[in-house]
């Protein structure tokens, strides 16, 4: 009999990138480990089912390391995050394995750990009614990602790293160039990478020149990294800059992504935006948890792990994948498996059983995610308290959505809303 199966979808269009899901759930039915060409031409494997991406994600014989890609030289620069390797900014956590993986981890995870998240707790609620005030003054209109989704995670972080309050508009220009993912200037990316290196090389270098014998209280991470590299720990300055930059990098474009697709999918169903309205009004905050929890499985943050590569001969749901290949995990196809969650394309935001992917697994597991849970319960429970009536200001279909192969998230969201009457918040 001739297979009767529809035809394979279109990958990588652009009405895939507006819609992505009808194409992940024909590859999970019909070709859950997938060979294909990227935008780059460079050929990998898709891993669409989710028994498979935990697999996968948690397999010590996937290297994180680009050296292990079975490509010609120059393809390797098409792989992991643009404008990186001219910047001399790999050595950082998406592109090792352990032992140093494990090493760079323990001593970036302290600032990260549940204490210091819930310390950073007031400044982000700070910057957080800061930015709604900014941009309810100007009008009743607002693009929610320009003014309020982009600048929360990038300020916040930087007030984490230790960036001065100075210098952190300039990051903000960097960070917008590096997310624009080809919408900007030819060899834009690589410029704002170079320029952010020299920045960090620099702060580096002052820190160290000012660095206190003794840890302060709530000491920045920049300076928790120079004192590891100075006692012990073996951390270079060239390690410290890719960590410092990694985290940046990591620890903003997410979050951006995680409040805008949030802010998108309650507007986009208002029975379950109005049932966290009210849950939030009776002061119960249970609903925005799982909320959070499952706005990241249902229209997540990260559409494909980053990159990995076989390191022997491996057989991934029946597939063998040969030394070399590059593997991509779609967590966003993992995340609406029918295999696993019920109903997996519709939003409810008071699921329960939801150990989604959105924050990866295994030794890669987001070390950001207590921070990106608090920037985003934080952005939307205020968003929605403060502007009850926020709506979307243009058709959804006119939306367009950002170029890019790991990343998920919206160009703009156009957003209205009655303006706070002086003094209300």
């Amino acid at each position: 009999m001739p297979d009767q199966s529809p035809p394979a979808p279109d990958l990588f269009t652009w009405e895939f990138a507006a819609d992505p899901y009808p194409a992940y759930a024909w590859l999970r039915e019909h070709a859950p480990v997938h060979r294909t060409k990227l935008p780059s031409g460079v050929e990998a494997w898709l891993v669409t089912r989710y028994a498979d991406a935990r697999q996968t994600l948690a397999d010590h014989r996937l290297s994180k390391n680009p050296a292990h890609h079975d490509e010609p030289a120059h393809a390797k620069g098409k792989t992991g995050i643009p404008g990186e390797r001219q910047a001399d900014l790999m050595t950082h956590l998406l592109n090792i394995d352990p032992p140093d993986h494990t090493r760079l981890r323990r001593l970036v995870s302290k600032a990260f750990t549940p204490r210091r998240v819930a310390e950073f707790a007031p400044r982000v609620q700070e910057l957080t009614d800061d930015l709604i005030d900014r941009f309810t003054r100007g009008g009743d209109t607002a693009d929610l990602i320009h003014d309020f989704a982009f600048p929360l995670p990038i300020y916040a972080i930087c007030d984490l790293l230790g960036v001065p309050r100075e210098d952190q508009d300039d990051f903000r220009d960097w960070a917008g160039m590096m997310i624009r993912h080809g919408g900007g200037p030819r060899g834009g990316v690589a410029r704002s990478v170079k320029k952010m290196r020299g920045y960090l090389a620099e702060l580096i270098h002052r820190k160290r020149q000012a660095l206190p014998a003794e840890p302060v209280p709530g000491e920045d991470l920049i300076s928790g990294l120079i004192r590891a590299s100075d006692h012990g720990e073996h951390l270079t300055e060239n390690e410290a800059a890719a960590m410092a930059f990694i985290l940046l990098f990591a620890g903003f474009e997410t979050t951006v992504n995680l409040i805008g697709n949030g802010t998108y999918a309650l507007l986009t169903h208002p029975e379950q935006r109005e049932r966290l309205q009210r849950a939030l009004a009776e002061g119960d905050r249970g609903l925005l948890e799982t909320g959070v929890e499952e706005l990241l499985r249902f229209d997540g943050p990260v559409e494909l792990a980053t990159w990995r590569f076989a390191t022997e001969p491996v057989v991934i749901g029946g597939q063998r994948i040969e030394t070399g290949d590059p593997v991509l995990v779609v967590l966003a196809a993992a995340d609406r498996d029918p295999e696993r969650f019920a109903d997996p394309d519709t939003l409810d935001l008071g699921r329960r059983d939801n150990q989604h992917l959105g924050y990866g697994h295994g030794i890669h597991y987001c070390l950001g995610a207590p921070l990106a849970r608090l920037e985003g319960q934080t952005a939307l429970a205020t968003l929605l308290t403060r502007l009850p009536d926020l709506r979307l200001a243009a058709d959804p279909a006119e939306l367009r959505w950002r170029g890019g192969l790991i990343m998920r998230g919206l160009r703009t969201l156009p957003v209205e809303f009655t303006p706070p009457r002086s003094g209300q918040t």
